[in-house]
């Protein structure tokens, strides 16, 4: 037993829940099972069934959407997570826990994992960065570089931290999710800014808003993690790998599934990408017994899933001391046997899946919608908190931001930056949806029916 290692992995499975202290787990369920279930019975995560995973505002029931795309990632994670957990005990003679403890930590961050995307995806987050860009709001302010940041770069997996700490459940504040939870939650341990680059692939984006520094800081320290910068950037987590992996595992073999169901990859070329990957996982006698390429196709998305859980375990392990270290800050699937047969899948979705023509006019649309609305709202806001008279429709604009989303008494917050942070805030939150209902009775293009 090494006993630094294990001191480490003690202290990275802190059960302290941020802003509630220690609890102790209940006979039936563990504090991470616990975590688990809080973040199901959210408006935040119930909001997924209407948010962008490859095809916004799908009309087929077939493809997924963020909610079943979380809800796989999610048992993908647990059975990654249980797998490493069995070792990391074996290993070093852990106490107080067990595999399915590790499990129940990478399910419960998997689950919540795209929990703070705005809608139409990876375009609205484009959208909302070009919007603050282009608004002028950043010039009028003397806002510092890592508030300017904020709205420059801005990130889904920053608005899911702040969603879990605080705009969740407001008055407690946040779920009070475990830190060990949080902490392998957040694969992007620092601020928007820096004072130098950061290589590595936990370094590319950021995981927290200013606001927020001082929750992320807590969780750092709960969970022991390896600081980069002080004050600004650490290691990630080392169960953040796993739910890296479950993510990637998901959205690859699963967007390449749902593309061939509805035609834009053939079926004889989704078999042959995921037959790659399955390698020798494959039963060729039982696949030839299957004549529907829906059931051949669900055979192999199984099996393929599973060699990449087989080789991201491995490298784990092989490489803990360095992951732990920080050493290692590298995707685990890229450093597997299945590397290369990954890139083609991933050559196929970028050629063929998410430049698919439905995806990029709905997605392009976006951009319109969610400028409008943050355009009207922020203006809104700016001249309720005095920079100039309100307009007649501005003051009925204030009076549709719900109060959650204002400051202190029911007003816009006297801060630019939180002033603005919040009308985000309420934009990001919208399903797909609720975002083009509400611009289209806003702008006069559909008008409120009983």
């Amino acid at each position: 037993m090494n006993k630094d290692l294990y001191q480490r992995w003690e202290k990275l499975l802190s059960a302290e829940r941020l802003g509630a202290g220690s609890a102790p787990s209940a006979r039936e369920r563990t504090v991470f099972q616990q975590d688990y279930d809080r973040i199901v019975f959210t408006s935040a995560f119930r909001r997924l069934k209407d948010k962008t995973q490859v095809f916004p505002l799908s009309r087929s029931d077939y493809v997924r959407t963020r909610l079943t795309h979380s809800l796989e990632a999610s048992c993908v994670g647990r059975s990654l997570g249980t797998v490493i957990g069995r070792e990391i005990i074996e290993r070093h003679g852990l106490k107080r826990v067990d595999a399915a403890d590790f499990g129940a930590i990478v399910a419960a961050a998997c689950l919540a994992h795209d929990i703070g995307n705005p809608p139409f995806g990876h375009a609205g987050e484009d959208a909302i960065r070009e919007w603050f860009k282009r608004s002028g709001l950043l010039d009028a302010y003397d806002f510092s570089p890592a508030q300017r940041a904020d709205f420059e770069r801005y990130e889904g997996n920053a608005q899911g931290f702040r969603i879990l700490t605080r705009l969740q459940s407001p008055a407690n504040p946040g779920l009070q999710l475990t830190s060990a939870v949080l902490a392998t939650f957040t694969k992007y341990p620092r601020g928007s800014w820096c004072a130098q680059d950061l290589p590595g692939n936990s370094g590319k984006k950021f995981g927290y808003f200013q606001e927020d520094a001082p929750a992320f800081q807590q969780v750092a320290q709960a969970t022991g993690l390896v600081e980069r910068l002080p004050g600004q950037a650490w290691y990630r987590h080392p169960l953040a790998f796993l739910v890296e992996v479950a993510d990637d595992t998901c959205y690859l073999i699963v967007d390449l599934e749902d593309a061939s169901r509805l035609g834009f990859v053939r079926h004889e070329d989704a078999e042959l990408l995921l037959a790659d990957l399955a390698g020798n996982n494959v039963n060729d006698g039982k696949l030839a017994r299957m004549s529907e390429p829906k059931e051949r196709i669900e055979y192999l998305r199984a099996k393929a899933i599973g060699r990449l859980l087989e080789g991201a375990a491995a490298v784990f392990l092989e490489h803990e001391a360095a992951i732990l270290s920080g050493e290692f800050d590298r995707e685990l699937l890229e450093a597997s046997p299945v590397a290369t047969p990954l890139q083609a899948v991933k050559r196929v979705a970028l050629e063929h899946i998410y430049l698919a023509r439905p995806a990029l006019e709905i997605e392009t649309a976006g951009f319109e919608v969610l400028g409008g609305l943050l355009s009207l709202f922020a203006a809104a806001v700016e001249a309720g908190a005095g920079m100039r008279r309100k307009t007649t429709r501005e003051k009925m604009l204030l009076k549709l931001l719900p109060a959650q989303f204002l400051g202190p008494g029911g007003q816009p917050d006297p801060d630019p930056y939180l002033r603005l942070l919040r009308v985000a805030d309420f934009v990001t939150g919208m399903t797909d949806s609720y975002a083009v209902d509400l611009y289209r009775k806003l702008k006069g293009i559909d008008l409120p029916r009983e």
